[in-house]
């Protein structure tokens, strides 16, 4: 088939790859223009690279609604139909209708659940036990379209960076498989029950919030891994990875508290030494303070224990290589 390819970050890079590799032919690829990254260079997006790479041409509108000409331009490509993957830029009906089969998405969930821009992460967030990916044929409504074929995988304790490769490649694997055979996959409208939305993630976001329960914060850190972080000293501290302590874990060491056992009662146990660590009933914990010389924070519920740290312009390093140069004494509120 002739094909547009649509999409931007690294999440879109397998699909195209795939559509090439089943030998589509692909005419042009869209993608949003060069950003500035972090260190102030100019750099094209993962599909640009890639696509340019391939020998690809490689188109940049910055908007098809503020852009008439780049419309007629995409509908001159007499494509057959156009795969968009994590593309980014709104499709007027124009560009939808454009293509002799249409355009047919790649979407990171199990629809309706999480339309919108970030449902990996918010799937991670709600503690979905279930995620997928689908491959849905786009109409004007946003990701409102019938969907002809999806996959499924358990979330489980990945990061959203994890789950989002699984997903990439789960969907460039059906989308091969339905323009292979597009009648073996008619369209079949979405439910009409079970729609949630997923918004863009907001930086503020990325400020850990200890007030709610230790799951959920473990939650944080995994969808917005590897940018979750706290603050201290001035420094915003990245907590990459996390286990939870349980309320249960917690409460017992500070009625018992014992020496020897597993590492969660040992690390939970020293909580019962200092009153100032108790919350008001002598066995609650006040959010946000550190527990221990493990860098174990009480949450809401429960309480945070961090694997992997890192501070700014610093490796990736365990919570004991960040104290023994940049101490957070038990009894510090974050």
């Amino acid at each position: 088939m002739r094909i547009i390819f649509m999409g931007t970050p690294d999440f879109a890079v397998p699909v195209l790859d795939a559509l090439v590799a089943a030998g589509h032919e692909i005419v042009a690829a869209y993608s949003q223009p060069p950003r500035r990254g972090n260190r102030g260079k100019v750099a094209p997006s993962p599909v640009q690279a890639r696509a340019e790479a391939l020998g690809i041409e490689v188109r940049t509108p910055l908007s098809f609604r503020k852009e008439p000409e780049a419309i007629h331009a995409f509908a001159a490509l007499g494509a057959d139909v156009a795969v968009v993957a994590a593309y980014g830029l709104i499709l007027p009906v124009p560009v939808l209708d454009a293509p002799r089969l249409g355009c047919l998405n790649v979407h990171g969930s199990l629809l309706p659940r999480w339309r919108g821009a970030a449902p990996v992460q918010r799937a991670i967030l709600a503690g979905d036990a279930e995620t997928g990916v689908g491959i849905m044929q786009m109409e004007a409504g946003l990701d409102t379209g019938p969907v002809r074929l999806e996959g499924r995988t358990p979330v489980g304790c990945k990061t959203a960076g994890e789950l989002a490769a699984e997903l990439s490649a789960m969907g460039a694997r059906l989308m091969v498989e339905v323009l292979a055979d597009l009648d073996a996959y008619p369209p079949v409208a979405q439910p009409e029950a079970g729609v949630t939305y997923a918004p863009k993630v907001d930086k503020a976001e990325l400020r850990l919030d200890f007030a709610q329960s230790a799951e959920q914060v473990e939650r944080q850190v995994r969808a917005f891994h590897p940018g979750a972080f706290f603050e201290f000293g001035g420094e915003r501290i990245r907590i990459l990875a996390a286990s939870v302590l349980s309320a249960t874990i917690l409460s017992a060491s500070i009625r018992h508290p014992r020496e020897g056992g597993d590492p969660e009662s040992q690390a939970a146990s020293s909580i019962a030494l200092d009153p100032r660590l108790r919350g008001d009933d002598g066995v609650g914990l006040d959010n946000a303070v550190v527990l221990d010389d493990a860098l174990t924070i009480a949450c809401g519920q429960g309480a945070l224990r961090p694997t992997l740290v890192q501070r700014a312009g610093r490796g990736v390093m365990t919570p004991a290589e960040l104290l023994r140069g940049f101490p957070i004494p038990a009894g510090t509120r974050l």
